[in-house]
């Protein structure tokens, strides 16, 4: 087993897991001085290009940013999601990821779970190829955002589907706005890592999009925290910059060759 994805197991019950997105060299090479994992996540989508969801990102941009981030880490175990429609039968799944793995030389790659593609999973882990897994509010699954695990035949679902993802071979899992209460069952019952987002702290990691944390992004659901307005240092930034050249101060004699 590889020392990276080893290392991420062996946190369950005794560390924290720090994890963010990053899409760039400049992101990738800070978020490395502090996360244990870095996802290249399908929310570049929406993120870095605009696009109305995820379901628009494509498996060419996810390795040409997977490139990017992944050369830019020494530390933290880079995954990279698998976008929609890229591993919907295992054959698919199986020259998908090898692409993936082959041009940005990651260390994990990342599948949503629909409930039913477990064999899929676990064909890709015997090849050799670490997966992390993702069950909850899947959006490549979801038309509509909805709390997961609300209703009874609900916490049975994702328990059933994190133990399937657990006995499919992942090595750590991905909680999307499940409850508190089954977040906590879900993480006691299962021996590798999960990772919350809007799952609460029951959870054995955390993992938020970057854009969303840096307060760059206008997405704001109630489990997101703005841990500066970046926004407002880039806008000052830019004003100071025009009038600079509005004024003709910039470029100055300094700035010469």
């Amino acid at each position: 087993m590889k020392k990276k994805i080893l290392k991420i197991l062996r946190t369950k019950n005794k560390k924290s897991l720090v994890c963010l997105t990053a899409y760039s060299k400049p992101i990738a090479k800070i978020l490395d001085k502090y996360c244990d994992i870095v996802l290249v996540g399908d929310s570049l989508a929406t993120a870095m290009y605009g696009m109305k969801n995820t379901h628009q990102a494509t498996l060419e941009m996810m390795i040409q940013h997977g490139i990017s981030v992944k050369s830019n880490l020494s530390k933290a175990l880079c995954v990279i999601d698998m976008p929609k429609n890229t591993y919907r039968n295992i054959n698919e799944a199986k020259k998908n990821v090898k692409l993936v793995f082959k041009k940005t030389k990651c260390d994990a790659i990342k599948m949503e779970c629909n409930g039913n593609n477990f064999k899929i999973i676990k064909s890709i882990v015997k090849l050799g190829f670490p997966v992390m897994g993702h069950i909850g509010f899947t959006p490549q699954y979801y038309k509509k955002f909805k709390i997961q695990g609300l209703k009874e035949k609900d916490r049975l679902r994702l328990i059933r589907e994190a133990i399937k993802n657990e006995e499919a071979g992942v090595f750590s899992i991905v909680l999307e706005c499940v409850t508190n209460n089954v977040a906590k069952e879900i993480t006691q019952s299962l021996k590798i890592p999960t990772v919350g987002i809007g799952s609460s702290i029951n959870c054995d990691g955390q993992i938020l999009v970057t854009d969303d944390m840096l307060g760059l992004s206008s997405f704001y659901p109630k489990f997101v925290k703005k841990f500066v307005k970046l926004t407002n240092i880039i806008e000052k930034a830019v004003q100071k910059y025009n009038t600079a050249v509005l004024t003709r101060k910039f470029p100055s004699k300094k700035n010469n060759f």
